[in-house]
């Protein structure tokens, strides 16, 4: 085993702007060569390194979330990245969003190290190294174990890495060797690399651990749920018109298929939280039985320091929520004239702070001269204000913190995935043998939870219905990084992101608030703008082995 790779593992390892709360990717900076192929501890350590990489979504684009790309949220400050995307100006010079690139390649070499790492009986070799077999013998069982389910998860996670890579460049270079840099090895086909997922996923997850129940100390790695989500996932993408332009309905059932496999699987018992609205909150998604997958960090305020009212002290707004996404939102009853706001799915008010409503303690009042007048310097431009996510009232002037652990998959995504996939192959209705419910009955679930008392979706014909999943998607998935790759996927970006974004103006006659529905910013998506582009830089490293995406 060549020193350099070893080197490049260690250096994967010790990246701390990545690494997790609960995954010890730190490595005795002083081993050298030699002791590293002797001490049994360093299987740990790489088979903790390749989860430091993993996306942390609430510091996806301008240390916020990605909303603000999408017809979700409008960025405050003028100055940003995410403006490349609205305006449309992403090119081989100028992607924020390349850096992931790079990290999940990082990811994928620190993977591959520590498959050939511990390959061919060298990982158990080493753990039978300098113990007794006899006296220690509980401990090495565990140990064999616990190395069985690591190699497992490093399949899972580059198969989690290509998932997330070929959702933004389509087709990319396939690299399983950590003796391989990359540079010269040619893309392939999205197809070809969605194949590779779905092998990597159904050739180890068999060997994945159910859940941690018995070893809470490795909560945050991947499991048998976390593998079957991202295989439905990867499915329902390669199914949708960006990838599926003759609309394949072998591809829908297959994707219909992987997604039962995970509604199905009796050993798993993932469900619905009762309530919508905390389950996003502090740990509550560590311990809902809603979530699949979390990726974790240290407490933090920086999610309310970026995202709290200006007026609030020590808040600097940012992602605004825009009136297109509260617009959305359905009515429960009756409209009432005097507040746009009431009688709303309450996933509105789980996840926008709206004017009138009470945030940190005091009633939000945007009008001219109010709390949060929309003329102040940095105030939100749109009317609203992000609460998904968030922890009221959290004191950022004594430097409060609090938990905020990203899900990446959860089982109310699992169920709109199915519902999708389900309608596209066999109509709303229709339960074939095998499959766990109808694409109606799925997404009932993800509404009743909301609220019992949302209309009913009366949709009864394919297309009327993949309408019906649009918009839950739209509310359920509200700024989690679904909108902007769902309008992708679904060829509706042209429309959607060419559209402007709508605000509120708040003004006040009494004690009577009043809206006035305006246009906030323009947008630009280009055609070309469905595929990232890969940067010049990259490009010349290949030796132009690299091919670009189209009109870049």
């Amino acid at each position: 085993m060549k020193l350099r790779y070893i080197i490049s593992a260690f250096v994967i390892a010790l990246m701390s702007s990545a690494c997790s709360d609960f995954l010890n990717t730190s490595l005795d900076r002083n081993q050298t060569g030699e002791t590293i192929a002797t001490d049994r501890s360093t299987i740990w350590y790489f088979g903790n390194a390749f989860y430091s990489p993993i996306g942390y979504g609430f510091t996806m684009i301008d240390d916020n979330i990605f909303a603000t790309a999408s017809d979700e949220a409008q960025q405050t400050s003028a100055s940003s990245d995410v403006i490349y995307f609205n305006k449309g100006m992403i090119n081989e010079s100028v992607n924020p969003l390349f850096y992931c690139y790079q990290n999940y390649y990082e990811g994928i070499r620190a993977a591959n190290f520590f498959l050939e790492y511990v390959a061919d009986g060298k990982g158990e070799e080493l753990l039978a190294q300098n113990r007794n077999l006899v006296t220690d013998a509980t401990n090495y069982k565990k140990d064999l174990e616990s190395l069985a389910w690591f190699k497992a998860e490093a399949h899972i996670a580059r198969a989690y890495y290509y998932a997330e890579l070929i959702k933004m460049y389509g087709g990319v270079p396939v690299i399983e060797s950590s003796y391989d840099d990359g540079k010269m090895v040619k893309r392939s086909s999205y197809e070809e690399v969605v194949e590779y997922i779905v092998k990597e996923i159904d050739g180890h997850k068999d060997a994945l651990a159910v859940n941690w129940n018995d070893y809470t100390d490795r909560e945050g790695r991947f499991t048998l749920g976390a593998a079957l989500a991202i295989k439905a996932r990867v499915l329902l993408y390669a199914a949708s018109p960006l990838h599926n332009e003759s609309n394949d309905v072998a591809k829908w059932e297959r994707a219909a298929a992987a997604a039962n496999e995970l509604i199905s699987n009796t050993s798993l018992s993932y469900s619905l939280a009762a309530d919508y609205g905390s389950y996003f909150t502090g740990g509550n998604p560590l311990t809902s039985s809603e979530t699949i997958y979390a990726v974790r960090r240290w407490s933090s305020n920086t999610m309310e320091v970026r995202n709290y009212p200006i007026s609030t002290q020590g808040g600097n707004s940012g992602a605004a929520p825009t009136h297109n996404l509260v617009a959305a939102y359905e009515y429960i009853g009756t409209p009432d004239p005097t507040d746009p706001y009431a009688n709303r799915d309450p996933r509105l008010e789980a996840s926008i702070v709206t004017n009138g409503s009470t945030w940190n303690g005091r009633v939000i009042d945007q009008s001219a001269g109010g709390s949060d007048d929309m003329a102040n310097a940095n105030a939100s431009k749109t009317g609203y204000y992000l609460k998904k996510f968030l922890t009221d009232n959290l004191n950022l002037v004594q430097g409060a913190t609090t938990q905020h652990n990203w899900v990446a998959y959860r089982w109310g995504e699992v169920l709109l995935n199915y519902a999708e996939a389900m309608n596209e192959a066999y109509g709303p209705d229709a339960v074939p043998t095998g499959f766990s419910m109808s694409a109606r009955q799925a997404l009932q679930m993800v509404r009743d939870r909301a609220s019992a008392s949302l209309p009913e979706v009366k949709a009864a014909d394919v297309a009327s219905f993949r309408e019906a999943v649009k918009h839950e998607r739209r509310i359920e998935l509200a700024f989690e990084d679904h909108r902007y790759w769902d309008l992708l996927r679904w060829k509706d970006a042209m429309d959607v992101l060419n559209s402007p974004v709508l605000g509120v103006k708040v003004s006040k006659t009494g004690d009577n608030w009043n809206y006035e529905v305006a246009e906030v910013a323009a947008r630009t998506f280009h055609e070309r703008n469905y595929y990232l582009p890969f940067l010049r830089s990259e490009i010349e490293n290949s030796n132009n082995t690299l091919e670009q995406n189209p009109q870049y």
